[in-house]
């Protein structure tokens, strides 16, 4: 039986996964921030951590990126291309969406714990498209020099995948200046949406 710890903000979600895990799986922890769970990795040493891609105080990937050693499973509700893409880089083995039966995310931890990589099958496209260098027509990485210092900083922090207000966080201004700065940066990178932007910035290696 695999020795599984949960990492995900809310407390609620944690223990249905419990519940719903029960038998299948050994739950030796749980947490509910970037620090506890790194705590809770290095003393545990779990087979395969299910982590929630959007937190407060970082997500997902940063406790991937500070727990290189360890075999992460995203399980998330949300289905974007650029969190899957982001915490994939960030050394997932695999996502999947909060929509799963207890069966199936049974048998995705079995399969990440062995070394498979597994995903909800509409998300495997992303990852494909991704580390193939999909993207169309896309700006040389020369196009940065058009960005301001803080254009550039908040680009790196959509490239890991933040929502808006995770990136106000980190910078210390609010959602609607984080706002203007996509809006700009989309207008200099000739770019149409934010996630075109996020894949882009994810090749050039700004995550």
């Amino acid at each position: 039986m695999k020795r599984v710890a949960l990492v995900d903000d809310h407390a609620l979600f944690r223990a249905g996964v419990r519940s719903e895990l029960e038998g299948r799986v050994e739950v030796i922890g749980e947490a509910g921030t970037v620090e506890d769970a790194v705590a809770l990795i290095a003393e545990t040493k779990p087979d395969v951590v299910l982590l929630d891609v959007h937190m407060p105080d970082g997500g997902g990937v940063a406790v991937a990126r500070r727990c290189p050693e360890t075999c992460f499973l995203a399980l998330s509700v949300s289905d974007a291309p650029e969190d899957v893409i982001a915490v994939i880089r960030a050394g997932a083995r695999g996502y999947v969406t909060k929509t799963i039966d207890a069966d199936r995310l049974a048998d995705a931890i079995e399969r990440v714990a062995e070394g498979d990589a597994v995903f909800s099958p509409r998300l495997a496209g992303f990852v494909l498209d991704a580390f193939r260098g999909a993207a169309a027509a896309a700006p040389e990485a020369s196009d940065l020099d058009q960005l301001t210092p803080r254009e550039q900083e908040v680009l790196r922090l959509i490239a890991r995948g933040y929502l808006y207000k995770e990136v106000a966080f980190n910078l210390g201004i609010s959602a609607k200046t984080v706002e203007a700065h996509v809006t700009s940066v989309l207008r200099k990178l000739q770019f149409t949406n934010r996630h075109e932007l996020s894949r882009w910035a994810m090749e050039q290696g700004l995550d």
